[in-house]
């Protein structure tokens, strides 16, 4: 590819406009393939994802294994870990005009997760953080070494960002689902209508 490239900058080179164009597109197409046949990826950042959530995520997380649908699928089958989906909720906006009928965005998740909305943005409100602490807690009966599984949407770095928290609190069996609902129903996996998880 190089040597193509070198060729057709150099202006001794006998090509013609047409040749041009067909080895040119050749050479983009013969990197293309390189950089997919050399695994190339995002690289896994040091530390939280803080924006730009909606985007090509790592296929890696240190301290979570990742899975894939067909092992997510087991494991709900199996009853083998918790499933907490950390879709983020979009708030009600202030400006809305007096009398405005709000109705959230209906949210399909995998059946019997728990949905814990706004927990994987990178910087976490007090509150926030205590929230997903409390309900990581109480649905693993305080056992750090319960299966969590831990999803989102694909490219959503929610997800990752909520896997990685979990891991730094200490859960030590920790599963990412970086394909999440949409990987799951394009499976033809059953998915269900979502409410907000309430701390009582």
């Amino acid at each position: 590819v190089e040597r193509v490239l070198q060729r057709l900058a150099s202006p001794q080179s006998a090509f013609d406009q047409e040749e041009r164009v067909l080895l040119l597109a050749a050479a983009v197409l013969l990197c293309g393939l390189a950089l997919a046949a050399s695994g190339d990826t995002v690289p896994e950042p040091s530390d939280y994802r803080m924006e730009e959530y909606k985007s090509p995520v790592p296929a890696s997380l240190k301290g979570a294994r990742v899975v894939s649908t067909g092992e997510a699928a087991q494991l709900w089958r199996d009853k083998g870990a918790l499933f907490f989906d950390v879709m983020p909720r979009l708030p009600k906006p202030d400006n809305l005009p007096a009398g405005t009928v709000w109705r959230d965005k209906v949210r399909m998740n995998i059946p019997g997760s728990i949905w814990l909305p706004n927990v994987g943005y990178g910087a976490l409100p007090v509150e926030t953080a205590a929230y997903f602490r409390a309900a990581l807690a109480l649905h693993t009966g305080g056992d750090p070494a319960r299966p969590v599984l831990i999803y989102c949407m694909t490219d959503c770095w929610m997800s990752w960002n909520a896997a990685k928290r979990a891991a730094e609190w200490g859960y030590t069996a920790v599963l990412w689902y970086p394909l999440g609902a949409d990987g799951w129903q394009a499976s033809n996996l059953p998915l269900v209508e979502a409410t907000p998880y309430q701390l009582q």
